[in-house]
């Protein structure tokens, strides 16, 4: 494939995954479409994003299997030649109050969200250290930070990306390879749709800046902490959640 530096964007067939992978072609990089399923869904954002002049390929994994991310990240390296750009964004929630809330229900958020994330930096840091050089920007939650009834699961695995970004960032800056987080707030994705609207209130009611955010809002922070202009930023979370957590 081209010279482009390759971006690994994972759940990226939709939402905020999708809107990452749009806003990194638009600044140039070759993406890696992964995604856990929706295979005709990952074709179609592949299709958007050569669209905007890059090259892109799209990657069935389940990101939670760590024998199978090897095997993703070793073909992607392959297909374009290196991997400058990892976006850990596949998430899933199984909510529930604690006293109902299943083994199974927790293990899987933990081995999708948290194990995911460590699974993909553990095979793609590797290839980044050959070059001295990587962005790693993981999507954690405001929940990650703050906690939230009903989301134990959801929460400590959004929290644990939060550790994990701040332990690698010390165990990669002498690479020049940085380690960032998000912590989005109320996003309209499809994930959120499935909300009552007592939910979606009383989200609304603490944001003060009075709007819920796009799937782009996250995608322009991602942008912005993979470029040269955020060299000088490691070990950060940075909230985009329209002042929810202040």
């Amino acid at each position: 494939m081209s010279d482009r530096k390759t971006a690994i964007v994972t759940g990226a067939s939709r939402g905020i995954g999708k809107a990452i992978a749009l806003r990194l072609a638009k600044s140039g990089y070759n993406i890696a479409v992964v995604d856990a399923c929706d295979l005709d869904k990952s074709e179609e954002a592949v299709n958007e994003v050569k669209a905007l002049g890059v090259d892109a390929k799209a990657y069935q994994c389940n990101v939670a299997d760590f024998e199978q991310v090897g095997n993703t990240v070793t073909q992607i390296n392959e297909d374009f030649g290196g991997i400058y750009i990892l976006v850990n964004n596949a998430g899933i929630t199984r909510d529930g109050l604690l006293l109902k809330m299943t083994e199974e229900n927790f293990d899987s958020v933990i081995s999708v969200n948290l194990k995911g994330t460590f699974n993909f930096i553990k095979h793609a840091t590797p290839i980044m250290m050959k070059k001295r050089e990587g962005r790693v920007v993981s999507i954690s939650s405001i929940v990650g930070i703050e906690g939230n009834a009903g989301q134990v699961n959801y929460s400590a695995s959004k929290a644990g990306i939060i550790g994990v970004t701040k332990s690698c960032a010390r165990e990669f800056a002498s690479r020049n390879i940085t380690f960032n987080a998000i912590a989005p707030g109320f996003v309209e994705t499809p994930m959120t749709a499935v909300l009552t609207d007592k939910q979606k209130e009383a989200m609304f009611a603490v944001i003060p800046l009075k709007r819920y955010g796009q799937p782009e809002d996250i995608a322009n922070a991602v942008n912005f902490l993979c470029s040269d202009d955020a060299s000088y930023i490691t070990g950060q979370v940075l909230s985009v959640d329209g002042g929810m957590h202040m």
